[in-house]
Formats: C-alpha cells, structure tokens, sequence
C-alpha cells in the first residue's frame, strides 16, 4: 500500500476537486466536505511518507508502471514513462502545502459563504484543482509535467483572485495573467530546449546527460530561460510587481492559501533545476549565478521591508513582507553552501507556517471588519483577542524572535553568511528583522493602543476559523522550539543537493 502512496497525494486533491464540480449542481452542500476529504487523505500520505524517506531514503513512482529500464552502453538505468519522486527535498514542501491546504478548506467555510454566495462549488473545485497542481509541481521528476501542472495552478490561481471583491481584484487577476504566462513561456521554452539536446524529460537522466554534452551554447540559454521563468513566478525583486495586488485583492481565503504556498513552491523549482538538472558546479561556477542572486536578495530584503512599513492596509503590508521573506529564502541558496542551503530550505516551509497565520488572522478581521486597513483596526485587541493574538504569534515569527520558526532560519541564514566571511551580509538579515519590528508594531499598536470605536459592535472569529488560524500558530511555537525534525530534513536535503549526501 505503501507503494502507492505518492500518487496518493496527488489524486486526493484532483477527485475532490471533480466530485466538487459535479455534486456542486445538486447535492451544493456536498462540495465542501468533499474537498476536505481529499485534502485530509492527500496530507495523511505526505505525512507518512516523510517518515518513510527518513528511514528508507528516496521513494519513486512510475505512472503506468515502465519503471526503470538498463539500456546498453550507459552506466545509469534510464526512465521510461512518467515518474514521480518524493526526496528529502520536497517532503517538508509536501507536508506544509497539503496541510495548510487542508487547514484552509477547514477554515474558509464561513468566508467562502459570506464573501462568495452562490459561487461556493466553483471555489472549492478551483481551490482543490489549484492544490492538485501546486502537490504535482513538488513531487512530479518530469519537467514537461511539471510544466502541466505548473499551467493547472496558473489557471486556478488566476481565476481564484478574480473571485475577490470589485474591479480591482479583476485588474490584479489580470496582471497576474500576463506576468504568469510570460513566465510560463519562458519555462517552456527552456524545458523545449532541453528536449532537444537530450531527448529526455526526466529529471534524472537530464541530470545524467547534461554533464556529457558540455560545452554547449544551447545549455546556457535554456538555462536562463529557466532562471528568468522562474523567477518571475516566485515574485523575486524586481519582478514582483504582480505579487502585492494579487494577495492583496484576492479572497481572503485566497491570499492564505497562496501566500503561505505557491510562492514556496516556485523557489522549489529554483532549487531542483540549479542543483538537481544543471547541477551546483555549472549554476554557480560556470554561470556564476550567485552574483546575480545574492544582490537581488539582499536589495528586496532592505527595500520590499521598507515599502511594508508605509502601506495602510495590511494585506498588502504583508504581501510586500511577502518578497522580503523571499529574498531570504533566495539569499540561501546564492550562498551554495551546505548551512545556507538547509537555512533556504528551512525559510521555505517555515515561512509558510507563519505567513499563512498572518494571513489567516487577517481574514478573522475581514470577515467580522469589513475591512483590513489599519485605521479600522482600533481595539481590535480587546474585541477580537484570540484573532490579534494569533497576529502578534505570526508577527513574533516574521521577526525572528527566539522560540519561533522565524528564528531558526534566520540563525542558520546567519550563521552560513559568517562561515563565509559576509558579515555584511549578516547585518542586513539582522536589520530586516529589525525592520519587520516596525511594521508588526503598526498593526499591534492600532490593535492593543487605541479605543475601539463607540459605534463598533465587534464579536470574535468563528471557532473554525480560529481553530485553522492557531493551528498555524502553534505550529509556529512548536517547530521553533523543537527544530530537531526540520533541520535534519533540510540538511540532509542540502547535502544531497550539493552532491555531499545520499
């Protein structure tokens, strides 16, 4: 059964999001518990099989059951058909996208009701389709697939922010489009050129192939087509412009989701081809990647902090949090060392913890405000005090407060600038944390400082939501204080990355 399991992961999402198509026309009420099954049953298997790669190593899967076949005249057995991989690389990612897909279907129901009425099956069929590709980006070792489902998460996506409220989450959907399928070409046309050289899809064998074929002018190309791509999907300074009204337009429900996820998964993607395909060496020996990398970080780590501080509605105070966090995860893997690439790792699933509490609080605020900016947040702290914990929690996090996921990461992130003499490096981690100080403070000061207004009649979030939301929260908490698990999936992860593990 056990064997089975990979596929698992994927095929929970995708027949939710079908039976939710189809009960949704006469059985409405169906739709929800639908998707809350397949989301359950597709996390219950990535929780297992993270366990499974602990003890066993890397467990692979063939659609169609070719497997792998011994062809005369090559060291290695190449695939045959598509194949799926679950590694220490992409287990915490696994883990952290089903279950906080899982927590969101639990706790948008009373949103999803409120904020889309009569639209309630489109956005779960939609939500669970987008879940289905963002699960098969992460496990798939094919990168025409990868392909395939990267465009079935576009697509949701896309349509998804345009479920927001007025014209302007229309706009945001929209330029969301066109900078998503810029990207999009870009990757295809890289993965096209790949073909071409080798004549295979699978990851494994480009890893295998690519190597021999150097020097090649065509590899440097399809590798910056790649880089461009990608890039341009994980909202990476200066290409992030699609990425603030995009999270901050969309349905609250919406912005969680993608907000703790997809962002994660594209800087997946940076980590699978530049050590996994092209390889460490080549990406940033040859291309010397890290000279481009590490600037584009650091400056979005400064500036995107910077910009948050100045904005007055607070789901776009977080979206430009949002890049900032990125440029972390980024400025890990520029580093291409062991340290700075288990502390990149280590960002990428603990910032999905604790942006997805944030945001998820910022939803509790919508749907009993009306409203998330920040003059219409006066003693919130006092009516809403478990939704403004849950806020102060997660902002505790993005700074970096010891006992927290934020921490952790950031110490790792530290300690692998220092191991290689970039102090300076070092100091603008440690001043964008300070400067995320400022921009929490915005919030908690309006929330805890100031009198809630005379008029204001304010009740607490439903319990389901708060449930979700805090479950973020201790998330957060736990895996700050007991690191042990994600660091050694994240070293080890790192490790094999750069060729030093198995």
């Amino acid at each position: 059964m056990t064997d089975q399991l990979p596929i698992v992961i994927i095929l929970g999402p995708l027949l939710g999001a079908i039976l939710a198509a189809f009960t949704g026309w006469f059985r409405p009420r169906l739709s929800h518990p639908l998707v809350v099954l397949g989301l359950a049953i597709s996390f219950a298997a990535a929780l297992k099989l993270v366990f499974i790669v602990a003890d066993a190593g890397a467990q692979k899967y063939w659609l169609g059951g070719w497997g792998e076949k011994v062809i005369p005249g090559q060291k290695e057995p190449f695939v045959v058909g598509i194949q799926i991989t679950v590694d220490y690389l992409n287990t915490l990612l696994l883990v952290a996208v089903s279950g906080i897909a899982l927590l969101t279907s639990v706790y948008t129901k009373r949103l999803v009701d409120t904020e889309l009425a009569g639209r309630q099956r489109y956005f779960y069929a939609l939500f669970s389709l987008l879940v289905t590709g963002l699960l098969g980006i992460t496990i798939t070792g094919d990168i025409f697939n990868l392909y395939v489902f990267m465009e079935i998460a576009a697509l949701s996506s896309y349509a998804l922010i345009a479920m927001g409220r007025g014209r302007r989450a229309l706009t945001a959907a929209f330029g969301y489009l066109v900078m998503g399928t810029i990207g999009s070409t870009l990757i295809v046309i890289g993965i096209g050129l790949l073909y071409v050289m080798t004549g295979t899809l699978n990851m494994a064998d480009l890893a295998q192939i690519l190597p021999e074929l150097e020097p090649n002018r065509t590899i440097p190309v399809a590798f910056t087509f790649l880089t461009v791509g990608i890039t341009l999907k994980l909202a990476l300074f200066p290409l992030h412009l699609w990425l603030p009204n995009a999270y901050t337009y969309a349905p609250s429900a919406v912005t969680a989701f993608i907000a703790s996820t997809a962002t994660k998964v594209a800087v997946y993607l940076l980590l699978r081809f530049f050590f996994t395909i092209f390889g460490a060496s080549f990406s940033f020996g040859e291309m010397q990647l890290d000279k481009v990398l590490m600037p584009l970080a650091l400056v979005a780590i400064l500036t995107m902090s910077i910009v948050a501080i100045y904005q007055d509605n607070v789901k776009r105070l977080l979206a430009y949090s949002s890049v900032a966090q990125i440029g972390y995860m980024v400025l890990g893997i520029s580093l291409a060392s062991a340290l700075g690439l288990t502390a990149g790792i280590l960002h990428l699933f603990n910032h999905a913890l604790m942006k997805g509490a944030l945001f998820m609080a910022m939803g509790c605020v919508m749907y009993r405000v009306g409203s998330v900016r920040i003059e219409r947040m006066n003693g919130l702290g006092r009516a809403m005090p478990w939704t403004m914990a849950a806020f102060v929690a997660g902002g505790l996090s993005i700074i970096g407060v010891p006992l927290t996921v934020g921490f952790i990461s950031k110490w790792y992130l530290i300690q692998a600038a220092l191991e290689q003499g970039l102090w300076p490096v070092a100091v603008v981690v440690l001043v964008g944390s300070l400067l995320a100080v400022v921009y929490v403070w915005k919030v908690v000061e309006v929330a805890y400082f100031r009198d809630l207004d005379a008029d204001a009649d304010i009740q607490e979030a439903p319990l389901s939501m708060l449930i979700a939301t805090w479950a973020l929260v201790l998330a957060n908490f736990w895996f700050g204080i007991d690191a042990s698990a994600t660091t050694g999936v994240a070293r080890r992860a790192a490790e094999v990355l750069l060729g030093v593990g198995s």
